[in-house]
């Protein structure tokens, strides 16, 4: 029987000992063990090399580790509680905040309980647990600062996104120490721990290129959480890189000599979908979620507006045989007037909007129903430069549109008197509906802009609404009489 040579055997403990194995004599049994059963394959013709490799290949990547776990999980009771603890509280904070999700979204009661519950027991018991397996099967001084991050940044995580969907305050703060723990100490921690384990030139810049991508990654949905600008951006590049450059790299480095498939490889790829399916969708959530608000409530905004403008227009028909028939007509037409100002300036905003490179007219039509928009079609929904252009202080339309609010105030104050019995009543400040400054750094988007439009829309609808009925009430009471 081939017998191995020192410098096998030492290559052999080594490894074991870099699995972390810290029960010596355990270790001890373990050397034995794999050293018979290269020597078992050498006598088949095989190197050390090839024997070596296809022993290892039989174990699998984590099967030390588990004979380890099993070892101390029969002999240790304080290992034994911390893992029953760790396995039951995580699965109990899983299945809660599974369950509060569902209960989130369906609008049903106790969301917020089991939100809660479940964002407590994984944050405080099965994190601190989580952590004391951790140092109870590696003993690891230099991994201490990696499970401590990792402790500290998942907590806070966990803690910030519970108080930011129960809107309690210092939800930014949490989240921005969790931000911090991850990216100032976990990531630098693990890029170390990779590091120190060795490994080839490409894989070292594949964990760089890892490390850099997971950081970008992390702050767009820390900016995303926070609706702080270009998260978007920072989420583009990060999922790519992490996702597209880093995972599949590094699988084609570490597997690429294997004869099958380890649970290593199964556990890597469905962590990584447990993180960039999350990400994907709270990023699609949150901009539908968005998009979806502006243009619902726009939609009301409209249907309010439509019956506004067909009430007035029955009132005024009404009072087409009255002694106030002149002064009704002047004040329709006013209204009527003021109005299509606002829906040209709409149509301008959008059409800014929506211009490109050889741009017509005719363009836009898919996304015009006569006067009517509709919101849902339009392609740049968000884009700042139509308010700057158009209803910032001091440019030709807001111009023309500050007048002409200007003279249908004035037909108001010479109206008030006659219809109120020389009363004085206030006026709507419809100009402060308009924005009084635009910050070129922060300017409002199209859907803004168009939501404001058309509130100044439905107040002077209002408006006009308002005397027309004092216009009726003053003639039902002139011909009691």
């Amino acid at each position: 029987m081939p017998e191995l040579s020192l410098q096998h055997i030492e290559r052999i403990a080594r490894d074991i000992r870099m699995q972390e194995i810290i029960f010596s004599h355990l270790a001890d049994e373990l050397i034995d063990h794999l050293c018979c059963d290269v020597e078992s394959e050498m006598e088949r013709g095989l190197s050390f090399n090839e024997a070596y490799r296809r022993v290892r290949q039989k174990m699998g990547s984590g099967r030390l580790k588990e004979i380890q776990e099993e070892t101390l999980y029969a002999v240790d009771t304080k290992y034994r509680i911390m893992k029953n603890t760790m396995k039951i509280s995580g699965i109990a904070g899983t299945v809660l905040l599974g369950f509060a999700a569902l209960f989130k979204v369906q609008h049903w009661p106790a969301a917020g309980i089991m939100l809660t519950l479940g964002a407590l027991i994984l944050a405080f018991v099965f994190m601190p647990s989580a952590l004391g397996v951790l140092w109870k099967e590696t003993r690891s001084g230099n991994r201490l600062v990696l499970f401590l991050s990792a402790f500290l940044a998942g907590g806070f995580f966990i803690i910030g996104t519970l108080f930011k969907v129960q809107h309690w305050p210092s939800a930014g703060i949490i989240l921005t120490l969790a931000a911090m723990f991850a990216v100032f100490m976990f990531l630098p921690a693990l890029l170390h721990n990779r590091f120190r384990h060795g490994g080839n030139r490409q894989k070292r810049t594949v964990y760089l290129i890892g490390f850099l991508g997971s950081v970008i990654l992390i702050a767009g949905l820390f900016f995303r959480i926070m609706h702080w600008p270009l998260a978007s951006v920072m989420t583009g590049i990060g999922l790519p890189v992490v996702f597209i450059i880093a995972l599949p790299w590094y699988t084609w480095l570490t597997w690429k000599d294997e004869e099958h498939i380890t649970s290593a490889y199964l556990y890597l790829v469905i962590g990584s979908l447990a993180i960039l399916v999350p990400a994907v969708l709270l990023n699609l959530n949150v901009q539908y979620s968005y998009e979806d608000g502006f243009f619902k409530h726009q939609e009301q905004q409209n249907a309010l507006s439509g019956y506004l403008l067909k009430n007035n227009d029955q009132l005024a028909a009404s009072c087409s045989d009255s002694l106030k028939r002149n002064q009704v007509e002047e004040l329709h037409s006013a209204t009527i007037g003021i109005v299509r100002l606002v829906d040209a300036i709409k149509i301008r905003m959008v059409k800014a909007a929506e211009s490109k490179p050889g741009y017509q007219d005719a363009d836009i039509s898919h996304i015009m129903n006569g006067k009517e928009i509709r919101y849902t079609l339009l392609s740049r929904p968000f884009h700042p430069g139509p308010v700057v252009s158009f209803l910032r202080p001091g440019c030709p339309s807001r111009l023309e549109l500050d007048k002409a609010i200007m003279d249908y105030t004035n037909l108001l104050s010479e109206m008030i008197p006659d219809l109120y019995n020389g009363e004085k009543t206030d006026i709507p400040d419809l100009a402060g509906i308009l924005p009084s400054d635009i910050e070129e750094n922060a300017p409002p988007s199209l859907m803004s802009g168009l939501h404001t439009l058309e509130m100044l829309r439905n107040s002077l609808l209002a408006v006009e609404a308002n005397m027309l009925n004092r216009i009726m009430e003053n003639r039902q009471a002139s011909e009691s009489i």
